[in-house]
């Protein structure tokens, strides 16, 4: 068994682009290797700005001998067949084997193909990976055909510290990489996976993303608290950031105090976006007073002439959002007329007209919703009308993610209500499955309009998720409606605000969201069959219930007697060309058995029933279950297909009050089992 050590060493790699590459190249080097019969043990993937590089431990000396077996044609058959047959398997006619067959004897062949040593198949496979990587963006340079993320420099390859020797569009492979492109500059060779490591270390270069990450979130907190700061989290661009540096050189600056009045979401999207700097606050405050930019190397002046030369930048872009914002907070505090005007130019869908059409449709619909989730229709409206003004402002121009935070601070600067204001936020609330949903009821009334117009408008011109395209984010709509509905317990019909297309895409939606959480797929489908399940809210209390009563024994044995049950009646109605659905008489009971189940049917069912109207499915459904006891004696004691026909038809109408009071519950006649 030996280590495999593969580096493929290039200029700088997007940061963007390191996970997947790094994932895509372990993927394909272990497939191959498969494929091969290559056995190996645990692979260990790593990628920085300048190389992707991938170890696989105990790789095996060689793949196994195989030895296969084929079925050719018959001994008559045409000679040509023969040949083909020979041909393929690369054998000559002495070699083959006749056998008996059912239809008279057939030319056999078996195929020894002998095992291949581990570095003739790396030798093979690697060049084949390398010249089809899949880049998302990739270049050619200079004469050569090969494409690559950036100029590819130089290929190490070893097994068990010896050179694979192989060459792809003029790379050869070798033992040699380079270090810290200015802290560790010339090549140098390794001999081993612990040797190739150590030597990166000391070239400056930290090998794994993960420790890249740590060190900048060591350094950079250590740094703030020194300085009386503390970091804000940032867990997107600390990955990013680890993908820019070999050698991570945390350096705090302080913000110019004219900037510190900015609003803090400004500031931190500006050195984010723009610097990728992470922002640094008073923790007494909430106050964003600082930066921390990560170098790439350490200097002699301690980073003094790249932390100047940043905040000469930084300086240069606060002062472009400080202009943004003074002239914004003008058109703001004179009600964001000229905002609301300039919407009415902005195309929402060229089928589905201007944004501020759009606007006016939430605000109806928001109307039209404020009932049932508690708000004031005129509020409502208001916050509705105002909350997509900022998509004209100057900020939201230059920054698209600060939509609605700062459509917040306008509306608060313009007079509103801090609950108005709000929902120019909250609205476009949940952005995913781990967003926070809008609870307050102005927000939670327009995210929900806001969601149900998305939805029924692009329904409406055939613009729908069609396999893994969705343009227009209606998965996440419909999730979002989901989770308002649900995470608020609100009960709404979806039906009177939408078409059935809609509902059923929701639907859809609603059984991956309630699969997650781990209900059946086919205790959901009971219940989405059942009336009632364009309310949400009532679906998915009635899905848990449901749920939570088959998981004991009584549920599930009652369940297989309602089947029971509903099997009977439905073959003696197919069979007889009626229905047994008009009322069975106590009075025709014969056996003891039976004339329990008619008594336990009575007293049961008014119970499951007042139940119901409380929308208490637990309760009902542990009233059903006290019907187990009667149901699994009457099958045990009476014959339903009796010879007498008028016990038999009482039996058989009985059998339906059965089914029928089930089926106020659920469709039990969809679940499994």
């Amino acid at each position: 068994m030996a280590d495999l050590l593969l580096e493929l060493f290039s200029e700088e790699i997007p940061a963007g682009m390191q996970a997947r590459a790094s994932a895509d190249l372990e993927r394909m080097l272990l497939e191959a290797l498969s494929k091969s019969g290559l056995s190996h043990g645990a692979a260990e993937s790593h990628v920085t700005p300048r190389r992707l590089t991938l170890i696989l431990r105990d790789v095996a000396d060689e793949s196994p001998a195989v030895s296969t077996e084929r079925k050719g044609p018959r001994a008559d058959a045409p000679e040509a067949a023969l040949e083909g047959f020979l041909r393929s398997t690369g054998l000559s006619r002495e070699q083959l084997e006749l056998r008996d067959d059912k239809k008279g004897q057939v030319y056999f062949a078996r195929i020894e193909t002998p095992g291949r040593s581990a570095s003739e198949i790396i030798a093979e496979v690697v060049p084949e990976i390398v010249r089809g990587f899949p880049w998302p963006k990739s270049m050619r340079w200079g004469s050569g055909s090969l494409r690559w993320v950036r100029p590819l420099t130089s290929i190490l390859c070893l097994l068990d510290g010896k050179e694979v020797d192989f060459e792809v569009e003029g790379f050869a492979s070798g033992d040699t990489t380079e270090g810290h492109r200015f802290m560790a500059p010339g090549r140098f060779s390794v001999g081993s996976v612990e040797d190739y490591k150590a030597k990166l270390k000391s070239a400056h270069v930290v090998l794994a993303a993960s420790d890249r990450a740590e060190e900048i979130w060591r350094g950079a907190t250590d740094l703030a608290q020194a300085a009386g700061l503390e970091v804000v989290e940032d867990s997107a661009l600390l990955t990013e950031v680890a993908g820019l540096v070999e050698w991570p050189v945390p350096l705090l600056g302080k913000i110019d105090a004219q900037f510190l009045d900015l609003p803090g979401e400004v500031l931190q999207t500006s050195m984010r976006e723009h610097q990728k700097f992470f922002s640094a606050r008073d923790p007494k405050t909430g106050r964003i007073e600082g930066f921390v930019t990560v170098a790439n190397r350490e200097t002699a002046d301690a980073g003094a002439t790249i932390l100047a030369g940043n905040g000469r930048v930084l300086t240069a872009r606060l002062a472009d959002a400080a202009f943004f914002w003074e002239n914004d907070l003008r058109v703001a505090r004179d009600g964001m007329k000229d905002w609301l005007q300039a919407l009415e130019n902005v195309t929402f869908h060229a089928k589905l007209g201007s944004v501020a059409d759009r606007v006016r449709r939430i605000a109806d619909l928001s109307r039209a919703l404020a009932p049932t989730l508690g708000a004031d229709p005129d509020q409502v409206a208001r916050a509705a009308d105002l909350a997509k003004a900022d998509l004209a402002s100057e900020m939201v121009y230059e920054f698209a993610e600060l939509q609605g935070v700062m459509g917040r601070y306008y509306a608060e600067a313009a007079g509103e209500p801090s609950e108005i204001a709000a929902v120019a936020e909250e609205h476009y609330k949940p952005l995913g499955p781990s967003d926070d949903v809008p609870s307050a009821p102005l927000s939670a009334t327009v995210a929900l309009a806001e969601k149900l117009d998305a939805l029924t408008g692009f329904w409406s011109i055939d613009e729908k998720p069609t396999g893994s395209k969705d343009p227009f984010a209606l998965r996440r709509a419909a999730l979002g409606v989901i989770r308002i509905l649900l995470e608020n317990n609100l009960r709404l019909d979806l039906a009177v605000h939408t078409g059935a297309g809609v509902i059923g895409f929701i639907h859809d939606r609603l059984k991956v969201y309630l699969r997650g959480e781990g209900l059946r797929h086919d205790v959901i489908d009971a219940v989405l069959s059942m009336p009632g399940s364009d309310d949400l809210t009532y679906v998915v209390d009635r899905a848990r219930a449901l749920q939570a009563f088959l998981d004991t024994p009584d549920g599930e044995n009652l369940v297989q007697g309602f089947k029971r049950a509903a099997n009977i009646l439905a073959q003696a109605e197919a069979e007889d060309g009626v229905e047994y659905r008009y009322g069975a008489d106590a009075k025709y009971a014969d056996a003891d058995a039976e004339k329990e189940l008619f008594s336990a049917l009575e007293h049961i069912g008014g119970r499951v029933n007042q139940a119901l109207e409380t929308n208490n499915f637990s309760a009902a459904l542990g009233e059903l279950a006290t019907l187990r006891a009667a149901i699994d004696g009457f099958f045990d004691a009476v014959q339903v297909n009796a010879d007498a026909q008028i016990l038999r038809r009482n039996r058989l109408n009985l059998l339906y009050e059965i089914t029928q009071l089930c089926d106020r519950i659920a469709d039990l006649r969809r679940l499994a089992g």
